[in-house]
């Protein structure tokens, strides 16, 4: 059988359930809700779709802390429904992939429950990191790791008479105990859900927390650099990242997923640098798949992106793999205001009422379309997050007392979080809740002044961003973008982004002042452009042929 590897050029769209689509007025969204909109999804172009957790859940990280792997959340419907939504979804040509959550557990799953039952050093015990305190009595934790979420990464529990036990390693919430993956069991245990989800159709599956599934021998205490994102991606990898253990883990699965039609693919979220230890993910027996987060974190700045572009083609081409682009997901800031952020923002922090750093919101649409158009004509495979086709901001005035993200309450307040990007998104201006809800409800609240947004108000509007995405989505396809090849230009000032793709030019202005535009058809441009370029703004031409 030829092997079409569609995944190497994929456009693929992250549907975060909750907040996509609400069938039954509870102001939840749900997989029912998914599937009424799956053909706005194909209308748009796009050829797969990523949805992130639906699972049995007690929701305390939205789904990420998983209860039980093989069922769906009452909230987001059933079984049955999953079964309608993939075959709708592959009717409409779009493949499906599943978030898969391996290196924690909900406190909640029925395993660290027998856990907490069973005595200390029993084979339930083991299925997660239990550890003996440090200090008189074992009073203090057994290292000094803190959680990504802020404070300690360390709980201790009590013995069945009361009088304080050993600890646990969570490197999220107290709610989501790290499973032990140097233990067989866990491993088998992965096989049977892997195969669960296969057997119902998925096309694949995108691995949370990719890089943190083992632990360094004797989890040595460690501190980060000050100013270093929490989740990793910084030279020295702390001992709870990057291990080089993973590997023999995702190995195994590579083998698996081979035994089943179809290309079934490995994506991983793995915050790891630099790019050409990120490659280790994607080697051929390996993962397909990997974030790009140098690429999403990359500032406004035209000698960055370069930078990065070329650094992401080398890594990944060296091991046979497509780099992959991403802009926006769940757990950051919407590019749509983070590319007018002055100030350093990590990836956790969110904006918020009384942040020091609020950027325009016009300047950071124009930037967002133009860092899009960039982005969607580069070889490979491309990352859309639900809402962005719509140009929607991160939601800076998100009530306090509206917040449910972990990061806000662990760290006392301090940083927001990111309920600012998981704001239901907008569907019908005019509708409750912006057609999001039949009823109007709405689990976070969405603002005020969204209606402009909303898709029906964008369709077929000349200069929408909605019709600018579904353009270059178009173009894209037609012209084969994504398993073409980058041709760097010259003669273009060093704040412009200049490069060949097959038989589109790209030119992408990051500066403010105007650029002369060679000869040529302009096939596409996020903003309106006569004989020069402005300032943050992309255009794709085509030769004129003499």
């Amino acid at each position: 059988m030829v092997s079409s590897e569609w995944w190497r050029s994929a456009v693929i769209y992250q549907v975060y359930p909750r907040s996509f689509a609400d069938s039954d007025g509870d102001g939840l969204g749900d997989l029912p809700g998914i599937t009424s909109r799956l053909t706005a999804l194909s209308a748009l172009g796009v050829d797969a779709v990523w949805l992130s957790p639906f699972y049995t859940s007690p929701q305390n990280d939205a789904g990420y802390d998983v209860a039980d792997y093989c069922d769906v959340d009452p909230r987001f419907g059933a079984l049955s429904d999953f079964d309608e939504l993939v075959a709708e979804a592959h009717r409409l040509g779009l493949r499906v992939i599943v978030d898969l959550v391996p290196n924690h557990t909900s406190s909640q799953h029925e395993w660290f429950q027998e856990a907490l039952r069973a005595p200390e050093g029993s084979p339930e015990r083991a299925r997660y990191l239990f550890r003996d305190g440090k200090g008189p009595g074992g009073a203090l934790p057994p290292n000094n790791w803190d959680s990504v979420f802020g404070g300690p990464a360390w709980t201790r529990v009590d013995r069945p008479d009361g009088t304080p036990g050993q600890w646990y390693l969570h490197l999220f919430d107290t709610s989501q105990p790290d499973l032990d993956w140097e233990n067989p069991w866990v491993r088998e245990q992965f096989h049977g859900i892997l195969r669960f989800w296969l057997d119902r159709g998925v096309d694949g599956f995108r691995v949370d927390v990719a890089h943190g599934l083992i632990k360094k021998a004797g989890l040595p205490d460690y501190s980060p650099p000050k100013g270093i994102a929490s989740m990793g991606g910084h030279v020295e990898d702390p001992p709870y990242w990057a291990q080089p253990g993973v590997h023999a883990i995702y190995r195994d699965w590579r083998s698996l997923l081979d035994e089943y039609p179809g290309e079934r693919v490995l994506v991983a979220e793995a915050w790891v640098n630099p790019l050409s230890k990120l490659a280790h993910w994607v080697r051929p027996d390996e993962m397909d798949q990997a974030f790009n987060f140098d690429y999403l974190g990359t500032a406004w700045d035209a000698s960055a992106i370069r930078k990065v572009i070329k650094g992401s083609l080398a890594a990944f081409g060296k091991v046979g793999a497509p780099s992959t682009w991403v802009l926006s997901n769940h757990d950051v800031v919407r590019h749509a205001t983070r590319l007018a952020i002055t100030t350093a923002n990590p990836q956790g922090d969110g904006i918020g009422p009384k942040s020091p750093d609020k950027p325009n919101r016009v300047t950071g649409l124009r930037r967002a379309r133009a860092a899009t158009l960039l982005m969607l004509a580069l070889p490979g495979s491309a990352y859309i997050y639900q809402g962005e086709e719509l140009g929607l901001p991160e939601d800076m005035e998100l009530p306090d007392s509206a917040r449910q993200d972990p990061t806000w309450f662990r760290t006392n307040h301090k940083r927001y979080g990111r309920d600012g990007c998981r704001v239901p998104i907008p569907w019908e201006a005019g509708s409750p809740a912006y057609g999001f809800s039949p009823t109007g409800k709405s689990w976070l609240p969405q603002p005020a002044d969204w209606a402009g947004y909303a898709r029906d108000a964008q369709e077929g509007e000349s200069g929408s961003t909605l019709e600018l995405y579904r353009s270059a989505l178009a173009l894209r396809a037609q012209n084969s973008l994504g398993v073409g090849s980058v041709e760097w230009l010259r003669g273009f000032p060093p704040e412009v982004v200049a490069f060949r793709n097959g038989s589109v030019t790209v030119i992408a202005n990051f500066g403010t002042g105007i650029v002369p535009l060679p000869r040529a058809t302009r096939a596409l441009t996020s903003e309106p452009v006569s004989d020069e370029l402005p300032g943050e703004t992309t255009v794709w031409l085509t030769m004129d042929r003499e």
